[in-house]
């Protein structure tokens, strides 16, 4: 598959000051540099051209649009590395998915690496512990917006859980139907909050990205 990042705009700032920096991601930007050639252009890589030293601390699926959060200097990265691993950070994300879920829900069951290249994820009884919650904000005749909440943080586990329920988020190349994937022109899944302590001052930092689609 070719690698045709978005580059208008190059970098959206939401916030940047001595210790972080919150950018808020497109759709079709990786979050770090990949591994093949030709896959170098990412969110750090750009960050990288006019700061000396950013550290990435999480990371979002290249499809996924939205806030992402990097250290820029060393005890910064260790202390909003540990507020992720000890998952203290707020996230909420926005969803289109297919079909009319029940108004709200939670949903709790494992999942487990399938392999594969790219790999891909899958709901398993002997999988990892992962929880999301979700509430319905919107519905169409086909469609419903959701806002998600995700309390682990499996890879593509909002994607998988919803897959598991029955209503795939739109545009999900990996796991949806072709039909709910030719629903949209991308992936309809965006980091929409965050909130964070500073990693000098304790504060607590809330931050927001506009859904996009």
């Amino acid at each position: 598959m070719p690698y045709s990042p978005p580059t208008d705009p190059w970098l959206v700032v939401v916030h940047e000051d001595r210790d972080l920096l919150v950018v808020d991601k497109p759709s079709g930007l990786l979050s770090v540099p990949g591994r093949e050639p030709g896959w170098e252009d990412s969110a750090l890589t750009r960050a990288l051209r006019d700061r000396a030293n950013v550290r990435p601390v999480h990371r979002l699926d290249m499809d996924t649009s939205g806030l992402l959060v990097f250290a820029l200097r060393k005890k910064a990265e260790k202390a909003l590395y540990d507020q992720f691993a000890a998952r203290t950070v707020a996230k909420t994300y926005v969803a289109r998915v297919w079909g009319q879920p029940p108004d709200e829900g939670v949903i709790d069951l494992p999942i487990a690496r399938e392999g594969g290249s790219p790999p891909k994820n899958r709901v398993d009884p002997n999988g990892l512990p992962a929880v999301t919650r979700y509430r319905v904000i919107g519905r169409d005749d086909r469609t419903a917006l959701v806002e998600v909440r995700p309390e682990t943080g499996r890879s593509h586990q909002i994607r998988v859980h919803l897959l598991a329920i029955g209503h795939p988020v739109l545009g999900d190349r990996f796991y949806a139907p072709d039909e709910v994937v030719a629903a949209a022109p991308r992936l309809l899944l965006h980091a929409a909050s965050l909130a964070i302590d500073h990693p000098y001052s304790g504060a607590r930092l809330a931050f927001t990205a506009p859904v996009p689609f």
